[in-house]
């Protein structure tokens, strides 16, 4: 299952995601996404479990924690959308 982490600090790695995810159950990925062009953390990234149980686990526990002085946002990620070519393309 693939988890969606919002609201991160920039002083947040994905070690620092690792380590307070894997009190939930095993990873498959952390992934903090960072800006393009600057390189700078975008505030969010993935975090992607094997079990779905304890993803679940994982969102309870970690929804509106406290991380690094911002309170967190977690849930289930959406999958994207399959339009990513651009507002006003259509081919």
């Amino acid at each position: 299952m693939n988890i969606y982490v919002g609201n991160l600090s920039r002083d947040v790695s994905e070690d620092d995601l690792k380590d307070v995810f894997e009190a939930f159950g095993q990873l498959k990925s952390v992934n903090i996404v960072k800006d393009k062009y600057s390189g700078e953390p975008r505030g969010f990234g993935f975090v992607e479990m094997p079990s779905k149980d304890e993803a679940q686990s994982a969102i309870n526990g970690l929804n509106g924690k406290d991380l690094k002085g911002q309170s967190l946002k977690v849930n289930e990620a959406r999958p994207r959308p399959d339009n990513r070519r651009g507002v006003g393309r259509r081919f």
